[in-house]
């Protein structure tokens, strides 16, 4: 049995459902048994709890072969991520007293750096902390989602354009799908090894905005452009978006790492591994999921 955090999510569905087709049993954390109804309806066992729920989760752990750990994502943490460190600290208790046969977790490139992360520190935290478990443990160091466009596919539609925060527009990033990182944890945890593994997972290739720019225009049947925001706007176009102004910085400082190059793949030590989807073939199913509105 392998039990699964975030199974409502895309990373964890994937994983799920990988799990599934390979004929495991699989039991889902979930905090709403109603928005997981189809999950029960192919067989997966449901337990309703949080991830402040030592107790519950330590009993969910108990006798899972294998578990995959996601810490649920904060864009306006206060400072010094006390909520994730307080997940945190509760599922490695959890986990210690149940002592599952392996865990993955869902990190995040650049998570092996100590500062200038922003957000990404969330994924530091997590690494610092469970890799001191005595258990087999596996992080898998995502490159940038390329789900993160769903939020440009109204403005692609309406205005025939894309907001751009990374810098410049030309370069090519690593991105992968949500998709590709769910079935390789479904495939970790069901490999055996000792200690902790760090897989850097990117897609086939690497994209810029502008070839995503390209690929709007290709699958709308219409000029997408690109429209660089300019960093001294980003405060106030996170402030606008419900960012409180005092937490704008942790996504500042997230996207000036990934325009530098100060976040990325730590390459030394780790397991370079490559996605299957492309960004054609993402954007594809984001614009599908969307059409009913637009």
């Amino acid at each position: 049995m392998y039990a699964i955090i975030g199974i409502t999510g895309n990373v964890g569905g994937a994983a799920a459902r990988a799990l599934l087709a390979a004929g495991k049993s699989v039991r889902g954390i979930v905090r709403d048994r109603a928005k997981a109804a189809r999950w029960a309806e192919q067989g997966v066992e449901l337990v309703t709890a949080d991830v402040n729920d030592e107790a519950t989760l330590a009993k969910t752990f108990d006798g899972a072969e294998g578990v995959f750990v996601m810490v649920p994502p904060n864009f306006a943490p206060a400072p010094d991520f006390p909520e994730t460190r307080a997940i945190v600290a509760v599922l490695r208790r959890a986990l210690a007293a149940a002592r599952p046969g392996k865990v993955v977790y869902l990190s995040s490139a650049g998570a092996h750096q100590k500062s200038g992360l922003g957000l990404i520190t969330q994924s530091h935290i997590l690494e610092a902390e469970m890799g001191l478990l005595p258990v087999p443990n596996a992080f898998i160091r995502a490159a940038w989602f390329m789900e993160n466009y769903q939020w440009d596919v109204g403005s692609a539609w309406e205005r025939g354009e894309i907001d751009v925060y990374l810098d410049p527009v030309d370069r090519a990033f690593p991105m992968v799908a949500t998709e590709d990182i769910g079935r390789l944890a479904a495939a970790t945890l069901q490999q055996t090894w000792t200690g902790n593994r760090y897989l850097e997972l990117e897609g086939p290739r690497r994209y810029s905005p502008l070839e995503a720019a390209e690929v709007f225009t290709k699958l709308l049947k219409r000029t997408v452009a690109v429209r660089a925001v300019p960093r001294s706007a980003w405060a106030s176009v996170f402030e606008h978006q419900g960012t409180p102004k005092d937490r704008t910085t942790p996504r500042i400082e997230m996207l000036d790492g990934f325009n530098s190059g100060w976040i990325d793949f730590e390459r030394a030590g780790t397991e370079p591994l490559k996605g299957l989807r492309s960004l054609e073939e993402v954007l594809a199913a984001l614009i599908q999921k969307a059409a009913p509105v637009y």
